[in-house]
């Protein structure tokens, strides 16, 4: 069975089982979506979590009914009047904004609703369904409209397959990075602060700060040059670069002394700047630049999702300035370092898609389908399978962007690479060619991680907070079994910081079971306790958190294993 059918049912069913038991409820819509379906509701009363068992009662009735969908054609003038006379303002506003004289109707029973279908051909086919959870969503997504309750739900063709889903969400709502991200004590996102900007706890700021460590590192390999910009610039950046234009809604734009500055939402500008404080020859090209650039950008507030969607962000952000003969093997070995950097972190399997020129862009159409060309072709070169996104390329460029699949199967959006030939004409770049004339470069953007916000997000959940051994934020936990043993356990967390682990010692005066469980939720790769056996005999109690209880080992022997770990990056 078609599952945007069933799911388009589906909601319908939930609305008209809503409505059944809430009397007076307002429909907003109500579509399938990737994994599902979901419909917005006006209720001057919140639904509670315990609403969805009674609505699922009265749909499982709505479906034992098999009362037929039926489609018909009405007036418009007559679908606003039917809707008007129900109260359902959302309805008629609908209606309105549609074009020519007809609309679609939809029913079941005594329900009905503004819908183009299609649908099954009865209720009785939507046998496999479970409601999941509610939340809030503005009228067609717009912060000054109304806030609506939203209801999502799926629908299956099997009660096996429902069950598998069921299964997957549960995993995922033990993966939570905002709950995991709490539970381990690495990040904050509080009102007081501000949504979406993060504050990072000393654990999550040793996680990002060995994964900055960490690419910082492979783009020096690689022939990057840091470069580091400002977090404000004048607007006339923003003007000649067209973000003011394509962009503004989502910068934050203030003045000082009457001039007008924006904080930056991109690292580009910055970058070209650079570029141009040299003359520039065809013999130091492909120049590199690379900066763990700090961004802000105005995100609605209903968009927000703990670290994966924010407004204030860091990305490892890198400008290739390049000659045309230049621009494919360029763009191979930015997607080589994907390759090898997603591997490393531990993620195997990569979807691509190249996006190409959308309806509201700059430059010349003919630099386009270079642009577009050079990024094909380096996908061909390398035989790597990819989708397209007809008209989705940023407003200066088409784009390679590159998707990791995590534990669960899950989809993350973290590298990218765009081909642009626009901005280095809006900003006047040029190189002295080999015949003495003044040419201009090919730039491409790229970023490998992306934002570090979204990666350290999906790497919580990628790995349900139980990192390997290297990106451990705290490797080894000491636990002396009494304070007696306490002096035994700082030398010993002396020798294991200077062989460079991230050590922490557990002093306090409570019982070695609880400091172990607490150590165990905390999910830190080794615990050595110490008791008066180990610190007469000068060794440790090695427990792993992958092994169990490795026992008794002398402290050469655990830093020999521990390393050996640690630089496999297992």
């Amino acid at each position: 069975m078609d599952l945007e059918r069933l799911r388009h049912s589906a909601s319908h069913i939930m609305a008209d089982a809503v409505q059944q038991l809430y009397p007076g409820t307002l429909l907003g819509i109500g579509p399938a979506i990737e994994d599902g379906f979901y419909y917005d509701f006006d209720r001057e009363e919140p639904f509670a979590p315990e609403d969805l068992a009674r609505i699922e009662d009265k749909m499982r009735q709505i479906v034992s009914s098999n009362t037929p969908f039926i489609n018909e054609t009405m007036r418009k003038r007559d679908a606003i009047a039917l809707f008007e006379k129900r109260g359902e303002k959302f309805k008629v506003e609908l209606v309105k904004g549609l074009a020519g004289d007809e609309v679609s109707i939809y029913k079941h029973g005594n329900f009905f609703d503004l819908c183009r279908g299609p649908h099954v051909k009865s209720t009785g086919e939507v046998r496999h369904f479970k409601l999941l959870s509610i939340a809030g969503a503005y009228w067609r997504g717009n912060e000054n409209n109304p806030m609506l309750q939203r209801i999502y739900g799926t629908a299956f063709d099997t009660e096996k397959e429902l069950k598998a889903y069921l299964k997957f969400v549960e995993e995922s709502k033990k993966r939570d990075h905002r709950k995991l991200g709490k539970e381990l004590k690495l990040f904050t996102i509080q009102d007081k602060i501000g949504a979406g900007l993060v504050l990072y706890y000393p654990k999550g700021a040793m996680l990002r700060s060995i994964i900055e460590d960490y690419i910082k590192k492979e783009h020096l390999k690689r022939g990057y040059e840091f470069v580091r910009g400002p977090h404000i610039m004048r607007s006339d950046v923003w003007i000649q670069s067209g973000h003011y234009d394509y962009y503004k809604e989502n910068m934050y734009i203030f003045k000082i002394e009457d001039k007008e500055f924006a904080i930056k939402p991109m690292n580009c500008p910055g970058h070209m700047m650079v570029y141009k404080s040299s003359l520039r020859s065809y013999r130091e090209f492909p120049i590199r630049y690379f900066e763990l650039g700090d961004v802000h950008r105005h995100e609605k507030s209903g968009v927000l999702h703990g670290l994966l969607r924010v407004r204030g962000f860091t990305q490892d952000d890198a400008h290739i300035f390049c000659l045309r003969e230049q621009v494919v093997g360029e763009i191979a070995g930015v997607i080589d370092f994907v390759k090898e950097t997603m591997d490393v972190f531990g993620f195997k399997d990569l979807e691509i898609e190249l996006s190409t020129r959308p309806p509201k862009f700059i430059g010349k159409e003919d630099d386009w389908e270079r642009a577009e060309k050079a990024l094909t072709d380096s996908l061909k070169n390398k035989g790597l399978a990819y989708n397209i996104n007809e008209g989705e390329g940023a407003f200066y460029g088409p784009k390679i962007d590159i998707k990791i699949k995590d534990a669960l199967k899950r989809p993350w959006q973290c590298a990218t690479i765009q081909c642009d030939f626009a901005l280095p004409e809006r900003f006047d770049l040029t190189y002295i060619g080999q015949d003495g004339k003044e040419h201009r470069p090919i730039m491409l953007h790229r970023v490998i991680l992306g934002s570090i916000e979204r990666f350290i997000g999906t790497l919580i959940e990628h790995y349900a907070g139980e990192f390997p051994m290297w990106l451990s934020p705290i490797q080894v936990m000491l636990i002396p079994i009494s304070q007696n043993q306490n002096s035994y356990a700082d030398d010993l967390r002396s020798t294991l910081t200077k062989e460079g682990f991230r050590t922490k010692l557990d002093t306090r005066d409570e019982k070695m079971q609880k400091k172990i469980r607490e150590a165990e939720l905390e999910k830190i790769p080794y615990m050595l306790v110490v008791g008066e056996k180990e610190s007469e005999s000068k060794t440790v109690s090695v427990r792993s958190k992958k092994k169990g209880n490795i026992g008794s080992l002398s402290l050469g022997d655990f830093i020999k294993m521990a390393k050996e770990e640690a630089d496999k990056r297992l």
